[in-house]
């Protein structure tokens, strides 16, 4: 049978209008290699064409659509069907699982991993899809992932990490490394599926060293959380009271700041004063009794109509997000108002000084939702404690109230 021609589609369309009746048209004879078949079917307003790839295998016909016509033309149908049928067809391997066999580009495997995080309800995609458009565009978005070799990562880092930028530097390196490592699982996970099939042999990011973290050892005494909760019960100049309020929960609370910067009405249990979140950094959910210092400026907040406590200076739709909290603090303590703190050190604060208030480090660790790695907490354990987090948090209310007592009375004396 000779090859299909525009012009044999064309007649067989006026065909198909004029007797009503389906027909299928085959593009060459398809020796070993199935066959390229335009399926026409008449419809009550107009005829439908679709490109499938067919293949008899085992006696039976099995089809599969490449395309519709004229979208998918006859030369590219072609293309497709010799790409990504033909050769499976040779081998007896069923069409049911072909699919596009053209390594995925760098903006492809970017792409899939940020839906990877965005689907997994990862707080970081909107962060990391921003960084990897930028990577994107100097890697070449369309080039194959897998030609990308490891001097090229190196010579896009450096110039970042000689600029001081050393932080930044660490997160493209860390980016990168973790699209690679997400696309390499992600080539024979049969729970999830991408358009485009990568090809990686390695993670060219994976010898890349980290820069060393400097871990934190900054905690506030109990002067200066006195000192600090006072400047933001009433600070000496005009800031967006939401900051104000979002930092002093932080420190009431020892939660993460991006928990309580997006600290939304439907999390809130007014009855109860309880925060609950159904979903937190280790990706599990999470709920906490707050002490009547913390319950007390969450109801005096009148929420609109989005719902956040503490929404942003410039955009009430939204909350406020943690870098923004962070340089409101680092403004603060460049005019030295406030002692040197960050907002990672109020969470160390609240559990160096939760300790002094008596907590058990156990209760501690519930409260601030750290992951207790032993096989019971992980396996067996799943009682909530929320009556042992309600007595730990009044017992630690108690503790703050006499910590701010005393300092007044200092400054009365």
């Amino acid at each position: 049978m000779p090859s299909l021609t525009d012009g044999e589609i064309r007649r067989a369309f006026k065909t198909v209008e004029q007797t009503g009746k389906q027909l299928n048209l085959v593009d060459g004879e398809g020796h070993g290699t199935g066959r390229l078949v335009l399926v026409m079917k008449p419809m009550p307003t107009r005829v439908t064409a679709d490109w499938m790839a067919q293949q008899w295998r085992d006696k039976k016909r099995t089809k599969k659509k490449l395309g519709s016509y004229p979208s998918m033309t006859l030369a590219q149908a072609r293309e497709v069907f010799k790409r990504d049928f033909a050769g499976m067809i040779q081998k007896g391997r069923s069409i049911k699982i072909a699919g596009d066999t053209r390594p995925g580009t760098v903006a492809d495997l970017f792409d899939a991993y940020i839906a990877h995080l965005n689907e997994g309800g990862k707080s970081s995609w909107k962060e990391a899809q921003k960084g990897l458009n930028k990577i994107a565009d100097t890697l070449g978005r369309n080039r194959p992932a897998r030609d990308i070799e490891p001097d090229e990562i190196t010579a896009l880092i450096r110039p970042i990490y000689e600029r001081g930028k050393r932080s930044m530097a660490d997160h493209v390196r860390s980016y990168i490394r973790s699209a690679y490592s997400w696309g390499l699982k992600s080539e024979h996970d049969y729970r999830t599926a991408s358009e485009r099939r990568f090809r990686l042999i390695y993670n060219p990011a994976a010898g890349i060293p980290t820069e060393p973290k400097n871990v934190g050892t900054r905690w506030l005494d109990e002067e200066e959380f006195v000192q600090l909760y006072r400047w933001l019960e009433c600070p000496d100049r005009p800031v967006h009271p939401p900051y104000t309020r979002a930092v002093m929960v932080l420190m009431l609370t020892g939660q993460r700041v991006e928990e309580i910067a997006q600290l939304h009405i439907d999390q809130w249990d007014a009855k109860e004063r309880i925060i609950d979140w159904s979903k937190t950094k280790n990706g599990k959910p999470h709920a906490i009794p707050v002490p009547k210092l913390a319950a007390q400026i969450i109801e005096s907040i009148n929420v609109d109509e989005h719902g956040w406590f503490f929404p942003s200076a410039f955009d009430r739709s939204k909350p406020v997000r943690a870098s923004t909290l962070y340089s409101f603090m680092w403004r603060q303590r460049d005019r030295e108002v406030i002692p040197y703190v960050t907002n990672r050190d109020l969470r160390r604060t609240w559990k160096t000084l939760g300790g002094k208030a008596g907590l058990s480090k156990e209760i501690r660790d519930r409260i601030q939702n750290h992951t207790l790695q032993d096989v019971s907490s992980k396996h067996y354990d799943r009682w909530n404690y929320m009556e042992e987090k309600r007595a730990a948090m009044e017992k630690w209310d108690k503790f703050v109230r006499q910590m701010l007592a005393k300092k007044r009375l200092k400054l009365v004396a």
